[in-house]
């Protein structure tokens, strides 16, 4: 076993316009990196942080040492570790950042101590640096980043998570607007309660959608992507919002929404060259508007958490 490894977790997709906090899936290519090294004491340690600023290296306060401090303490271990990370996903950017660095710190030092653990059961580790991060443990960034592909949570007490099948066709369309929505802001101005009518709306498109996914029902899934609860509280913290939904839709996506809390935005199209129309689309309205963006194409990544060279 090597006493060395590098890891990629991909970034995230959380709720899934109708999945608030029980839905997410994993994006291709775009993620973060980490390098994590067995050390002869006992001591987690974080060295190089490239890509982003205002990253804790207090191993107590840092989302990789967090979770994988968790995975020790369940375990009984006093192995150390030493983690090195590289963020290719800006913090704040509603693609799942910390829960990336959670997944792939996990993901790293459980291959390095023999894999006692399945990814699925890394997740309940990975989610103690999501905590750290945003004060709640939660899964639906988590998830997809460690196990790849389209994930459900169907309870948190226990926990209990589930993959579900989608089609091969099936293309992301993410714009990455370059403002700022704080997850404590935009998770403050939701309402504590909702009217049963909108209940009744989303479990109807909760349960469509995975439907949708697993029948590869392309037609039931641009029905089910709808969010009467979050999306139009959410919204408004994002500039050129419908308009951009709007342009994406009118260029051939299946549905859009926020992305986690934003201020990403993501879109679903059946195959590549809708995606990449809806990208084009989305993205105009922004530089319109003297916005800078991001934009990323991608196919739902099947594998999650990998070690790389």
């Amino acid at each position: 076993m090597s006493e060395k490894i590098r890891v990629f977790a991909p970034a995230t997709i959380a709720n899934v316009a109708c999945g608030f906090d029980i839905m997410g899936l994993a994006l291709e290519k775009v993620g973060d990196q980490l390098t994590i090294q067995k050390t002869d004491d006992e001591r987690l340690t974080i060295g190089s942080i490239i890509g982003a600023e205002n990253i804790p290296t207090d191993p107590t306060k840092n989302v990789c040492s967090v979770a994988i401090q968790a995975m020790l303490d369940h375990i009984g271990s006093k192995q150390g570790f030493h983690i090195d990370i590289s963020k290719n996903i800006s913090p704040g950017s509603g693609l799942g950042s910390s829960a990336s660095s959670s997944a792939g710190a996990v993901y790293g030092a459980n291959m390095l101590l023999g894999k006692p653990f399945t990814k699925k059961e890394l997740v309940q580790f990975a989610m103690e640096g999501e905590k750290a991060a945003s004060e709640k443990a939660h899964a639906d960034n988590v998830a997809p980043s460690l196990l790849g592909g389209f994930t459900v949570i169907r309870s948190y007490d226990p926990l209990d998570i589930f993959s579900v099948h989608y089609p091969e066709e099936l293309i992301a369309t993410v714009v990455f607007p370059a403002v700022e929505v704080k997850t404590a802001d935009a998770k403050k101005i939701l309402k504590p309660e909702v009217a049963l009518s909108d209940a009744i709306a989303q479990w109807g498109n909760v349960s469509a959608l995975t439907a949708g996914l697993i029948t590869e029902d392309f037609g039931l899934i641009e029905r089910s992507l709808q969010d009467v609860i979050v999306e139009p509280v959410r919204s408004i913290l994002i500039p050129c919002y419908q308009e951009m939904k709007q342009a994406g839709m009118d260029a051939g996506a299946l549905g859009g929404n926020i992305s986690g809390s934003g201020p990403s935005v993501f879109a679903l199209s059946k195959g590549k060259e809708t995606a990449e129309k809806v990208g084009q689309a989305m993205s105009a309205v922004l530089a319109k508007n003297g916005i800078a963006y991001e934009l990323f194409i991608s196919k739902i990544n099947p594998v999650g958490c990998e070690i790389i060279n």
